[in-house]
């Protein structure tokens, strides 16, 4: 999941990055809704954590902006207001979830993998290809039973291509999907992060190199 946090609280904004990529979703921080949207003009994001009263424009005028632009992109609105007017405005606006300050992180973890559910094809919570075994929600892997010690890099990228159900995944989708926007396009990151995974997921190998196209998980 490629996810987008929004907000001037730079401490809250920078401890919710954190958090999310510590579970192997690719996170990108902005302080202002201005430079939020430039970056939905340049990445693509599955889920986009809006604040409401950011600097610049605020959260409500990038969700109208996400709305207009039809770019697919969920919108989670975090406000401290808790009335039921407000969270029925900021609905209104055209965001898809909506979450008061402060708020539990489990919380925020469950509605944004909600959220990425709706933005793209229907995935079961618990993916199974070649004896592997990867369950989202509890964030775990196994293989024939193993139980796998996988880093966050490693985990988002096992499940792209369990996602992908044994079709070809360039490694740009790799870059794209797995890794924020500071990853350098121009190095190995992506053929040393399927090394090290093919070594952890052991004999035989399941993740295949097919030519000038990319990488494919299957028997």
């Amino acid at each position: 999941m490629r996810v987008l946090v929004a907000d001037d609280e730079r401490v809250l904004a920078d401890m919710v990055a954190e958090g999310l990529r510590r579970l192997s979703m690719a996170v990108d921080v902005v302080y202002d809704g201005d430079t939020a949207w430039e970056k939905l003009g340049v990445n693509r994001y599955d889920v986009a954590v809006l604040d409401r009263d950011m600097p610049g424009s605020t959260g409500d005028e990038v969700c109208r902006q996400i709305t207009a632009a039809g770019l697919g992109t969920r919108v989670l609105l975090l406000t401290a207001a808790a009335g039921i007017r407000d969270r029925v405005e900021g609905l209104g606006l055209g965001a898809d979830d909506y979450l008061t300050k402060p708020f539990a992180f489990a919380e925020l973890v469950a509605r944004l993998q909600a959220l990425s559910r709706r933005s793209a094809p229907a995935v079961p919570p618990v993916l199974e290809r070649a004896g592997i075994v990867l369950d989202v929600s509890r964030h775990t892997a196994t293989r024939d039973g193993l139980t796998l010690s996988l880093s966050p890099k490693e985990y988002a990228v096992l499940h792209v291509l369990m996602r992908a159900d044994g079709r070809v995944v360039s490694a740009e989708d790799l870059l794209e999907q797995a890794w924020d926007e500071n990853a350098d396009p121009f190095t190995n990151t992506v053929r040393t992060t399927v090394m090290t995974l093919r070594r952890k997921l052991g004999d035989p190998p399941v993740i295949h190199t097919v030519l000038r196209a990319g990488y494919r998980l299957g028997p």
